[in-house]
């Protein structure tokens, strides 16, 4: 089917009429009616009240193909039958405007709290989506042969599948939220978001009335093992492992770091939890390469192995650093607003090394009871640098920080000594 596309353009850097006809949006207000919907649909360019586009990282692809007539510009998604698998109801949190400042927390609501504005035509649309899935994990079978898990019917089965409810969430950043969490200016904020994405959003210094941006980054899906309406009763016990996306180890089985070995054992303590009437809770985030991104990864790769001496737990961040200028860039101080979204305020079993995470969680008043760390068992022979260079660092580790001479063993046995 052809579809036609305007040859004139509308500007949106600044307000003119769309200003004046922009849906309300007051962030942290404490009922869906008085906060409205984040409209940021092209279709609807009147009435949108935040920068960017739905989507995420895919709204690219969007464009592409209203650009090739296989999207119509103006579809609307119809709702019907979208609704939760699953029910998230509103958390105390959801009020206070500096709690979440990087998702919607009405985003998988949008059909039925902000139903009225739907029917006015105001082209809302969900950023967070909600289902009930089943894991086929291959790693869990040995554990149930070793009995070190079992089969209960309900949240793990005989074929070592794993019932689970799953998330997906899109990123909405309040950008004077985001500001105030890393401690600087919103006007910098955003000036600088728009200078170092070669000026793609014009919106961000040229709009100061909308505070809401859907920047075009990679978003979250949160796994849930037992049911997601325990998290809203006190005492209810909670594991969580928040796992940073990593292609190569997650997906093909790459032995150059622990991230697969990692995920698979907080799979297991989320499962062992939730068949102990607990919850566990798997929050996946799409930062790859600490967020530097697949190519630098492999650059810095090629840069660890190929340097003088080989791979070295000592020049583990020094060669990433030299790379890309900077060790991390995941920013771990977003991260707990999922658990804000939730109402989570404790942690029981937090399956992760890092110190950075878990000073992130504290730093919003999220304690954490117990610390887990990777079994030795589970570390790739070709992942042993990284994880003394982790724990060399700073990263939580039962044993405490490695002793200068099994830093040295360490590198002995990465380089075949």
């Amino acid at each position: 089917m052809e579809h036609s596309i305007p040859r004139h353009i509308r500007l949106t850097s600044h307000p003119g009429d769309a200003g004046r006809r922009a849906v309300p949006l007051h962030w942290g207000a404490p009922v869906a009616a008085e906060r409205g919907p984040v409209v940021a649909s092209p279709a609807d360019p009147q009435r949108r009240n935040a920068i960017g586009s739905y989507s995420g990282a895919y709204a690219i692809y969007r464009a592409l193909a209203v650009a090739t007539r296989a999207l119509a510009r103006d579809h609307r998604p119809d709702l019907t039958d979208t609704a939760p698998a699953a029910r998230i109801a509103a958390r105390p949190q959801w009020a206070e405007a500096t709690k979440i400042v990087s998702m919607d927390p009405w985003g998988h609501l949008v059909g039925e709290v902000f139903a009225e504005h739907l029917r006015a035509g105001i082209d809302a649309r969900p950023t967070i989506a909600i289902t009930k899935a089943r894991l086929a994990t291959p790693e869990l079978r040995p554990l149930l042969a070793e009995g070190r898990l079992r089969a209960d019917g309900q949240v793990l089965l005989d074929s070592g599948e794993t019932r689970v409810t799953k998330a997906a969430i899109d990123p909405v950043w309040y950008l004077p939220g985001v500001a105030t969490r890393f401690g600087v200016s919103e006007p910098d904020l955003r000036r600088t978001l728009f200078e170092e994405t070669g000026g793609m959003f014009p919106e961000l210094i040229t709009r100061p009335d909308l505070d809401v941006l859907l920047p075009p980054i990679g978003g979250t899906t949160v796994y849930f093992f037992g049911e997601v309406e325990r998290l809203a009763k006190p005492g209810t016990v909670i594991a969580c492992r928040v796992h940073d996306e990593c292609n190569g180890s997650d997906v093909f089985g790459s032995d150059i770091c622990t991230c697969r070995p990692y995920l698979i054992h907080g799979i297991e303590v989320c499962v062992d939890t939730a068949q102990q009437g607990g919850v566990g809770i798997i929050v996946y985030n799409r930062k790859e390469g600490r967020a530097l991104g697949e190519v630098t990864k492999f650059l810095v790769y090629n840069a660890r192995k190929r340097q003088p001496g080989g791979d070295t737990v000592d020049s583990y961040f020094r060669r990433t650093e030299c790379v890309a200028g900077v060790q991390d860039m995941r920013f771990q101080e977003l991260m707990p607003d999922v658990f804000h979204w939730l109402g989570v305020r404790r942690i029981d079993r937090w399956v992760s090394m890092s110190n950075v995470k878990r000073d992130a969680l504290e730093a919003q008043g999220i304690n954490v009871v117990e610390q887990l760390a990777i079994p030795d068992r589970l570390v790739p022979l070709d992942a042993a640098v990284e994880i003394e260079a982790k724990k060399a660092s700073g990263y939580f580790s039962p044993s405490g920080t490695p002793d200068p001479g099994e830093l040295r063993r360490t590198k002995g046995r990465a380089l075949g000594e």
